[in-house]
């Protein structure tokens, strides 16, 4: 009974207090077992008294071991007691911990048999899933540690020592099944336990499996005990383990994720908000542990580098968070920036060999894994997100454009596409940034104000790529920017000491926001207005660039609206339209206000006012309301240099448009672009009255009519007088005859200046008499008059520089619409009323040439910076539709008028506007792939009226390719004399950058593969250009169908037969796979064939590096050794196909008498460069897990450098000695190749026991002059010639075996 129970407590305890130990062991032993439990239960389940109680018990039992086996059993039996007691949960947590405590101290008593007993114990409760709270486990080191101490105890039949035995437990337990409730009790526990180093990975594999036995929160927990437990050893095991669970969890949400797209079926065993915010703590938990821990620090740096690039979104968040302390930012942010940029070089590297493609898979992109993790890091990531901008800019600011020499910048359009790996890597930066911003709120500030010191403080360098990034989130965030618009308008105060082109991209990108915010606007028209009177040209410039960006997007109330006014942000994004309509007044009055202040830039330098002229047409189409106050200032603008006596020749005062100064002379007013400027207007203005005329009923706007009716009258009539007095003009009306001089004396420059402004004078009559002629005959008439007068110029100024530099004519003035209306009209325009007055212009010649010639010019510069000049050259999408135009009506003419029919009849020497057209269509199918490569299509299909309507890209492409091919092959099908070399060369370009656009598996592609192989083969023409571009056509093509050593093969046995062997007594067999090879043709084709050869060596170098990186993490699993012994390893049989091949192909280089010079000593060069790889190849069976089975391929490579090529090389390097007259240094670094080569196959011969050295023979004597670079070679030579003697006398013994 319960009384009875308290007694016997109350006894113990009294018996204990007071110290009478004997009579305490007497009553003891009076009690049975069970009495004894059950007053140890009652007392801890009432939380009474049981520390005194578990003391007394002890006590009483406490007798030197030798007396008392029963004291023993007694505090055994207590041990086995107490411990289920507490794991079952009834008691409170402090009791159970004092009991567990006392327990503890009294462990190292017990004799080695119960401690014994007790292990096992716990082994069992383990494995039986009983440890459910873990409280106890707190005791089981304790134990273990007094049970590695006992001497010996008896094991089975035998006796082990108590290291021994703890060992066996661990082992059984780490076999053993754990309840996935105890993992982290258990591991918390193994921290005290006393561990050897394989134990501990036992242990720590045990612990990782069980990872993906338990749910997702409780591995943050697991992942910290586990740390913990790594400060014993095994870091990266632990490191790895963790990173490559979480890499398992995100593939397998990511299928989920897609199984669930496609099948509308919710399949989610991750949630993946779960996973993420378990994966930051997972991070936060690695971090603080590197924090503290450096050797962790040092070991997670090596395991991430030793990776190969096998990185995943979780490793790099990892990785971003660690990069956050600083002993380790620098090192961590270069290893990531060398991963992407060597990703992306490996991508490029394959994406342009199917050799390379066949063989290795292509991996997940890292990028896309950067991408992946600026998506999971919304998730409460804040200590990824500060490393992912500051990845983001380190790759912009490492690999963003450079500046070129002399300050310029190569100019690259927005619209042009990231080629080359650091193109790639500068836009993953700006893709990380924008998404960051995109998605987290507290990183935007610091975003917006980084990108907005770049463009203040990067002068020096071209900022475009920031200017792109800014343009980006304005356009997917304008209200977010608002809110820090106060950054933005900080930035406008430095406007006028920027360079212009970024003033001009800064505008255009936060344009937008000028729209939605009133303190934005005012701030940039006061930062403008002082612009205007910079002492800076470039801060005036920045000035009249920002005012004309500002009339062009503040719409006037009554505009017409045109179709550009609708860009860049939809009215969804931001409200702009409200306020606009509400407040057009202000706008008109802010307008003109602004257009006052333009005004007085016409009286500054002739850039300032080329600025204006360039904008006006575009302010004007998009606010129609401004045309009266715009015109008029072009207009009393035109009366300052218009001669109104209509008698008088000329008819402007040129000697107005030039200043001097001291001794110099200059331009002051750009005339001719302001009369261009005016002419564009005015048709424009006259094009808007038209359309808006017939809706315009009634009289009651004849008063504005009369207002604005004025200036259109005038403008006309100066131009009618201008272009009738401009035909009257002789040259020496502007003191340009013959005889002028353009020397660069201050006449010479004047008259430079006048002979361009009187030629721009007159394109800008041709564009306004054309349009206005209405196709009249005596009007076209007059217009080849004005252009006579222009040619007559035109050549005298080449005449004259033509002599000293390249003759460039000036840019010209007219449109591109009008040069895709001038075209259309002379080539394709069949109507019969036209007839008779086209056939005025079609009779010129010149003026055919001229008209192509200004096309070419224009494509050409749309080409290099994305725009041409002119109204509308700014708009992508007019330009990309004259473009369209143009190429129709250039393949119309070029496949309807050949140059043969066209040449026939003259012997002049000029260009044949066929050639011109064909000329055009080559620059305007690389200007489309550089800067619309999404709409090569469409060009394509607008271009060909006979081509397939409705067909796919890649027919349109083959269609365009047939066209050429057939011109091709009509000039290779004609004799030698009467082909046409430079139209053969263009084909051959055409048909280049077309197949580009063909993908590699499609029939068409493979067509045109056989077909170039056909013509390569049969043509025979001794034309060195022509046959340089058609072999870099084929090889182009060649490596994007199979590995090109074959080819290359066939085109050294020709190039041998062609030139002769070194010996001349030796005759070559006559062979001819290529007619294109020739004696003419032989030496550049062997340069061609040289390159290939270094591309195929880049390739195998970069295979075998792979493959040496993919070795040493395979060296642990030894069990796929065995497996891969019996077959080849796919690669290293690809590599000895490459590798034997090219051997063969070079070995009849080195023996063919070459000319010496570049030819010779770029072989020497790829020699040595082919020896190295043997080398490296050779010193490769040594890291592989079994050197014999690697040697067949080997085996193979040596016969054939050995017997064939290394004799071949000394007898060819003793040929180019007798011929070079100074000394190469290409030729001691081959000896040295040859014979670090040799060095290493003795080494691998002792080390394989199989003999590779029977095919060598070792180079002892050479007749060559010795000389320093050389002495290296001999020295090393003698080396050798220690080691052979042995060497010689082996092969006997090895013979049999083989």
């Amino acid at each position: 009974t319960s009384n009875m129970r308290a007694d016997i407590m109350e006894k113990i305890v009294s018996l204990s207090d007071g110290e009478r130990i004997p009579e305490l062991q007497q009553y003891l032993s009076s009690l049975t077992d069970d009495q004894l439990t059950t007053v140890v239960t009652n007392s801890a389940l009432k939380g009474k008294d049981i520390g005194a109680m578990v003391k007394s018990i002890f006590k009483g039992n406490h007798v030197p071991l030798s007396l008392s086996h029963e004291g023993a059993s007694r505090r055994l039996l207590l041990y086995q007691h107490c411990i289920p007691l507490c794991e079952s949960g009834d008691l409170q947590t402090e009791v159970a911990s004092d009991i567990i405590g006392l327990l503890m101290l009294e462990t190292h008593n017990l004799p080695g048999p119960s401690l014994a007993q007790l292990a096992s114990l716990f082994v069992d409760a383990i494995k039986l899933g009983k440890m459910g709270s873990g409280k106890s486990l707190e005791l089981f080191p304790t134990v273990l540690t007094a049970l590695a101490a006992t001497e010996a105890l008896s094991y089975g039949k035998g006796e082990l020592s108590g290291e021994e035995y703890k060992k066996q437990l661990i082992n059984s337990l780490c076999s053993s099944r754990w309840d996935p409730q105890c993992v982290i009790h258990l591991t918390t526990m193994f921290r005290d336990v006393p561990l050897a180093p394989e134990e501990l990975q036992f242990l720590v594999e045990k612990v990782l499996r069980m990872f993906l036995k338990l749910d997702l929160q409780e591995i943050p927990p697991l992942v910290y005990q586990l740390l913990l437990l790594a400060a014993k050893g095994c870091k990266k095991q632990v490191l790895e383990g963790i990173i490559s669970y979480f890499k398992e969890q995100d593939l397998r949400q990511k299928e989920e994720q897609k199984d669930g797209e496609t099948m509308d079926v919710e399949v989610q065993s991750i949630p993946q908000d779960q996973l993420r915010h378990v994966e930051g703590t997972a991070i936060l938990h690695i971090v603080f542990a590197v924090r503290l821990d450096q050797e962790l620090g040092r070991e997670f740096l090596k395991s991430v580098k030793g990776c190969q690039g096998e990185l995943c979104p979780f490793s790099i968040a990892l990785l971003l968070s660690v990069a956050r302390i600083q002993r380790y930012e620098e090192q961590l942010f270069d290893f990531l920036k060398g991963t992407i940029t060597k990703g992306f070089k490996d991508e490029h590297l394959q994406q342009g060999s199917k050799f390379l493609q066949d063989l290795l898979p292509q991996r997940c992109s890292l990028a896309q894994m950067i991408l992946d993790t600026v998506k999971n890091s919304v998730f409460g990531w804040d200590h990824v997100t500060q490393g992912l901008v500051q990845l983001g800019f380190i790759l912009m600011d490492a690999f963003g454009p450079k500046a070129g020499p002399f300050g310029k910048t190569a100019t690259e359009g927005a619209n042009a596409t990231a080629k080359t790996p650091t193109q790639q890597a500068c836009r993953l930066g700006g893709h990380i940034l924008l998404e960051g911003f995109k998605m987290h709120e507290p990183i935007r500030g610091e975003i917006l104000e980084q990108v907005l010191n770049r463009l203040v403080t990067k002068t020096a360098s071209p900022v475009t790529h920031f200017i792109d990034l800014l343009s980006d989130i304005v356009v997917s965030a304008p209200m977010i920017l608002l809110e820090s618009s106060s950054k933005v308008t900080e930035t406008f105060d430095h406007l006028s000491y920027l360079p212009l082109a970024t003033v001009q991209g800064l505008l255009k990108a936060v344009q937008p926001l000028l729209k939605v915010s009133m303190s934005m606007k005012d701030a940039l028209i006061l930062v403008l207005r002082k612009a205007m009177f910079s002492s800076q040209l470039d801060g005036r410039k920045s000035a009249v660039t920002g005012f004309l960006l500002l009339l062009k997007n503040f719409r006037v109330l009554g505009s017409m609206a045109s179709s550009q006014a609708s860009q860049a942000i939809s009215s969804s994004q931001v409200q702009v339209d409200v306020h606009s309509r509400y407040n057009s007044a202000a706008n008109e009055a802010f307008c003109l206000e602004i257009l006052s202040s333009l005004r007085r830039c016409l009286g500054q330098q002739a850039d300032v006012r080329l600025m204006l002229y360039e904008g006006f047409h575009d302010v004007l189409r998009r606010n129609s309301q401004l045309a009266s106050s715009i015109m008029q200032t072009l207009l009393s603008q035109v009366r300052r240099y218009y001669e109104p006596e209509q008698d008088l020749l000329p008819p402007v005062k040129l000697e107005l448009c030039i200043g001097a100064q001291g001794d110099q002379v200059f331009l002051q007013e750009p005339l001719a672009h302001l009369l261009s400027c005016t002419v564009h207007c005015l048709l424009w203005y006259q094009g808007m009255r038209r359309s808006a005329r017939p809706n315009a009923g009634g009289s009651d706007n004849d008063d504005d009519d009369e207002e604005e009716g004025g200036f259109q009258d005038e403008l006309q009539s100066i131009l009618e007088s201008i272009t009738r007095r401009m035909i009257k003009c002789e040259l020496e009306d502007f003191e340009l005859d013959k005889s002028a001089e353009f020397s660069l004396s201050s006449v010479g420059v004047k008259n430079s200046i006048y002979a361009v402004l009187v030629m721009g004078v007159y394109e800008v009559l041709i564009e306004y008499n054309f349009t206005k002629a209405n196709y009249s005959k005596s009007l076209f008439e007059e217009l080849l008059e004005l252009f006579s007068r222009y040619n007559k110029l035109s050549e005298i100024l080449k005449e004259k520089s033509g002599k000293g530099k390249s003759s460039k004519s000036p840019r010209s003035l007219l449109s591109m619409g009008f040069v895709s209306t001038l075209l259309t009209a002379l080539f394709r325009d069949s109507a019969q009323s036209r007839e008779e007055a086209l056939l005025v212009l079609r009779s010129s010649g010149d003026f055919l040439r001229y008209a192509v010639n200004v096309a070419l010019q224009k494509i050409t510069q749309l080409e290099e910076t994305g725009h041409t000049d002119g109204p509308d050259g700014q708009n992508t999408d007019k330009t990309f539709h004259h473009l369209c135009d143009i190429t129709s009506v250039l393949m119309w003419r070029y496949t309807n008028i050949p140059c043969a029919v066209e040449d026939a009849g003259k012997k002049e020497k000029r260009c044949s506007v066929s050639l011109l057209c064909l000329e055009g269509l080559l620059r305007i199918f690389s200007t489309g792939q550089q800067r619309y490569p999404a709409r090569v299509a469409q060009l394509l299909s607008e271009g060909s009226d006979h081509g397939p309507g409705n067909a796919s890209v890649t027919e349109k492409i083959a269609f365009y390719i047939r066209q050429f091919q057939r011109a091709l092959f009509t000039q290779l099908s004609g004799g030698e004399e009467d082909f046409s070399s430079k139209e053969a060369q263009i084909l051959v370009n055409i048909l280049s950058v077309l197949s580009r656009q063909l993908e590699p598996s499609s029939q068409q592609f493979v067509q045109m593969i056989t077909w170039t192989v056909k013509i390569c083969k049969e043509t025979s023409f001794e034309d060195i250009a022509f046959s340089k571009g058609l072999l870099s056509l084929l090889f182009s093509l060649h490596v994007l169908y199979k590995s090109p050593v074959s080819l290359l093969w066939e085109l050294c046995q020709d190039i041998h037969s062609q030139l002769g062997d070194i010996d001349q007594d030796l005759e070559v067999e006559k062979q001819s796979h290529f007619a294109i090879v020739n004696m003419k043709t032989a030496s550049p084709t062997t340069l061609l064939v040289l390159s290939q050869v270094g591309k195929v060596l880049d390739e195998v170098d970069w295979l075998i590096t792979k493959k040496k990186g993919q070795l040493v993490p395979d060296r642990l699993s030894s069990g796929d050794a065995t497996q891969a012994a019996g077959q080849q390893d796919p690669v290293e049989k690809a590599l000895t196909l490459q590798l034997g091949t090219l051997l063969t192909a070079l070995n009849e280089l080195v023996q063919t008498a070459l000319p010496s010079g570049v030819c010779t000593n770029t072989l020497l060069g790829e020699l040595s460069r082919t020896y190295t790889i043997l080398t490296t190849l050779v010193k490769y069976p040594q890291v592989c897990v079994c050197p014999l089975k690697s040697l067949i391929p080997l085996y193979f490579q040596v016969k054939l450098s050995g017997s064939h090529l290394t004799p071949q090389c000394y007898s060819f390097i003793t040929y180019v000695q007798a011929k070079l007259l100074r000394e190469t240094k290409a030729i001691p670094n081959l000896i040295y190749s040859i014979e670090q080569y040799e060095k290493y196959l003795i080494t691998l011969s002792k080390k394989s026991k199989v003999n590779l050295m029977q095919y060598m023979k070792l180079s002892t004597s050479r007749d060559f002059r010795i000389n320093a670079a050389t002495l290296e070679a001999a020295l090393q030579e003698h080396d050798n010639s220690q080691q052979e003697p042995e060497q010689s006398q082996e092969p006997k013994k090895k013979r049999k075996k083989q």
